[in-house]
């Protein structure tokens, strides 16, 4: 697609936005709407038009060229992403349930399942592409130094089975014999060679050519046959042609080009910051000493106008409240100094005002809850993102809607929109240097003429009162000031608390979408969400917020989330996806990786604050602590007493509160056997609890596929993966790769040719391993109905929760009498 292809896409994706802003920000209120079905209904409409639009704005993001376009596109795009973001929350508010189901909503607007998946923006990678090779380099040479591989799991003794040491045995022996065997035979055949002293006659040399005939022509024939089987298959739409197979010269052509975009980015965009400097000092040389003569022309004008209408000087805004920006606005001096004077009887008033002032304003705030209370329903809750969207789309629709840019060939930077913006930068720096001149000058104009001493008492006064409201925060203690970054990244990785992620992305967790979803719920029965349902939330719960800073700051803060689960699931292969997708770093504080590091209290303080401090410090970072349930055990097995696993119960949920909006840092728990915690203090811990599943029907056909694909084998007619799905239901995507690797081998592949894959031969060894049984995925959801959310969720399945309200409403007032 060329450039004016994806201006275009810009342009509907911004037509589509401003329709949404328009729904959302009417200009009157919409009243609280009653039922929640409807309510939820008109929540999961917005929510996917908005993920419309941020597909479309992260594709034009990632092909655009021009510098300055791609500043307001990524503007406009981080507030989407946050939008989304707030609106699953408030799903999650109103529904009770992590997990939700569109399939009537994508019905209505037309769209396919892959219309609902969230994209992950590109440039989370791209625009760190540097940072983080230099450091990947910092950590391979810190592994080369300590002395630990990349991949140290091969090297690792890992336990046998009794039943598995047997057949390695076997098959070394039999291997052993055979080759014994093989020897044997040779030399009999050379024995035989040597004592035969007869030659073929004419006999013998027709049936042999006969022989080699008949083997020839079968051969020829079979293939053939193959050949015209391929080709009706073709004809009839049954299988693809192999040509399409091969990437076509168009989609070639199409990956060269989107390489050579990305090379005429760096080069627009370095051009564009050459000519922000350029600009910003000609605009200094040639307009500065013009704008702050106007200024200061423009402020004396104030002074004598304020002395003309009041009698006397008007004391000078102080910089906290704008300085002379104030007198700038479209005000008379008469407005003006009474706003002055408003302010300064407001600092003036004395504190028990102040208290009279704040229970007047509580009085009045109660009053508006009592009209809330009156009026009952759902409302939409506030947002931090529409406004800055409402701003962005303006300046859309103000300077590039209907911009012409015929000139404008290569899309470079447009040195005229450079000039606009530094010259309200430039005015607001020469402002203060003005603004400091004008005072001395305002302070002798008034010694000369009004002789009124008073002003600088005044001001001193006001400097004074600003000192002493202005409160101290304590700020944390550093144990390692006196250490580089460099030797607390060596101190963690020689302590195995620093790790490299996999090279894992989150579409290799595959699944298929839950098409029965929304159905079983008008049934009021409650279904199992599939894997690309855990896909979709963990894209929204991890990577988009630690991919961007702006919207990690102004979207609803998640530090901590538990992935609960069988074993076998895909938790860890999860994690290692969110380091991947945005380039966060690892680290590992599960109980048995601890274990017998850092003892005693003060380690133990040690060991946290050198682990969030480079948490922050090389942000975004992921904290996993794997067995998570291990922390909060309700009584510790005898076995486990000497690895302290609850070692880290009081300390991290401390070191958890620290972390605020600007610190792009996520905790990670992982547990197979959460019943065995103490559910109270785990869901204190983590705010977010995602139940992950066995895999459904579809997720297990899609992954025999894919699986047995990645693997080397081949998918033929002969594979039933129907069939092969349905007897490996309770089975984990673990176990199948378990199973594939068994079968699939090397020497396998290379029979493919004559002999294809079939399911029965993934049926005995996929019989040998246990799968998670019914019992066991009724507990954990039995388990998770304990949970807050769980709790929630089925108050208003029953309909106790509207019960509940007005109850506790008696309650309260009982209370207020006693």
């Amino acid at each position: 697609m060329s450039q004016r292809g994806y201006n275009e896409m810009w342009a509907d994706a911004q037509l589509a936005l401003s329709r949404l802003l328009t729904e959302e920000l009417p200009a009157e209120p919409p009243r609280p709407e009653k039922d929640r079905v409807v309510f939820f209904q008109r929540l999961a409409m917005l929510y996917v038009r908005y993920i419309q639009i941020l597909r479309q704005l992260e594709e034009v993001y990632d092909q655009v060229v021009h510098p300055q376009k791609r500043r307001v596109v990524r503007a406009i795009l981080d507030g989407v992403i946050g939008r989304v973001l707030e609106l699953k929350n408030e799903m999650v508010e109103k529904e009770f349930s992590e997990y939700h189901y569109m399939d009537d909503v994508l019905h209505d607007l037309k769209l396919t399942p892959e219309d609902l998946e969230i994209p992950i923006p590109r440039y989370f990678l791209r625009e760190r592409n540097k940072e983080l090779q230099e450091r990947k380099k910092m950590l391979t040479e810190i592994l080369k130094l300590v002395g630990v591989t990349e991949s140290p799991e091969p090297l690792m003794a890992k336990d046998m089975s009794q039943e598995k040491a047997i057949k390695i045995i076997q098959v070394a022996e039999r291997a052993r014999q055979g080759r014994l065997r093989a020897k044997l035979n040779e030399e009999s055949r050379n024995m035989n060679r040597m004592y035969r002293t007869k030659e073929p006659g004419t006999d013998a040399i027709e049936s042999a050519t006969v022989c080699i005939q008949k083997v020839w022509r079968g051969y020829m024939q079979r293939k053939r046959t193959k050949i015209v089987r391929e080709e009706e298959m073709i004809f009839l739409g049954m299988a693809m042609d192999p040509k399409y197979k091969v990437p076509c010269p168009t989609e070639i052509a199409a990956q060269s080009s989107e390489a050579s975009r990305k090379i005429k980015q760096e080069e627009h965009n370095e051009d564009y910051q050459k000519s922000l400097v350029s600009v910003t000092n000609q605009l200094r040389d040639v307009e500065g000493y013009d704008i702050s003569k106007t200024m200061k022309e423009q402020i004396r004008q104030w002074f004598i106008e304020c002395r003309d209408t009041t009698g006397s000087f008007p004391d000078f805004p102080e910089e906290e409240d704008g300085g002379s920006a104030l007198i700038f606005a479209e005000k008379n001096p008469q407005q003006l100094m009474e706003e002055i004077a408003a302010k300064e009887d407001d600092e003036s008033d004395n504190k028990p005002k102040g208290k009279e002032e704040k229970k007047e304003k509580g009085k009045k705030e109660k009053g508006k809850d009592d009209e809330e209370e009156e009026e009952a329903g759902l409302k939409m809750m506030p947002s931090a993102f529409l406004s800055d969207l409402e701003m962005e789309n303006k300046i859309f629709e103000d300077f590039w809607k209907n911009r012409n840019e015929t000139r404008n060939f290569s899309q470079r930077h447009e040195v005229e929109l450079i000039k606009e913006e530094r010259r309200k930068m430039i005015e607001e720096e020469i402002r203060v240097k003005v603004d400091e001149q004008m005072r001395q000058e305002l302070a002798e104009w008034k010694l000369a003429v009004d002789k009124d001493k008073g002003g600088k008492t005044k001001a001193n006064a006001k400097k004074k009162k600003g000192s002493k409201s202005g409160k101290k925060k304590k700020k944390e203690k550093d144990l390692t000031a006196d250490r580089t970054l460099e030797s607390l990244c060596q101190e963690l990785v020689e302590q195995g608390l620093l790790k490299q992620a996999n090279n894992v992305r989150l579409h290799d967790y595959m699944g298929d979408y839950s098409y029965l979803g929304t159905t079983l719920r008008q049934n009021d029965i409650e279904p199992m969400p599939s894997l690309s349902d855990v896909r979709q939330v963990l894209s929204l719960y991890a990577v988009l917020p630690l991919g961007s800073q702006y919207v990690h700051e102004k979207a609803p803060l998640i530090k901590a989330i538990l992935l609960a689960g069988p074993a076998g699931v895909g938790k860890k292969m999860l994690i290692h996806a969110i380091c991947k997708e945005t380039g966060a770093n690892l680290f590992d504080l599960s109980p048995l990786n601890t274990a017998g590091k850092y003892p005693g209290k003060s380690g133990l303080a040690m060991m946290l604050h050198m682990v969030f401090k480079v948490a922050r410090l090389m942000q975004p970072s992921v904290i996993w602590i794997e067995d998570a349930e291990k922390m909060f055990y309700k009584k510790v097995p005898k076995e486990e007493k000497e690895l302290d696993p609850k070692r880290l119960k009081k300390d991290l949920p401390k070191s958890l509160k620290l972390i605020k909006g600007e610190d792009r840092v996520l905790i990670v728990g992982t547990s197979t056997d959460p019943l065995s915690a103490d559910i109270k203090s785990l869901c204190k811990m983590y705010s977010k609890i995602i139940l992950i599943p066995r895999p459904d029907y579809g997720s297990r056909c899609i992954l025999w596929n894919r699986l047995i694909r990645k693997q080397g084998g081949d998918v033929t007619r002969a594979l039933d993966l129907g069939s092969l799905a349905k007897i490996s239901d309770g089975y984990t995507p673990g176990h199948m790769v378990q199973v594939i690797q068994s079968i699939v081998t090397k020497r396998r592949t290379l029979q493919q040719a004559n002999r294809p894959l079939t399911a029965a031969e993934f049926v005995a060894p996929l019989a040998k391993i246990d799968p998670v049984f019914q019992e066991e995925e009724e507990a954990l959801k039995n388990w998770y109905a304990k949970t807050p959310l769980g709790k929630k969720r089925i108050k208003a399945a029953t309909g106790k929760e509207e019960e509940e309200a007005p109850v506790k409403g008696k309650d309260a007032k009982k209370k207020g009498k006693k």
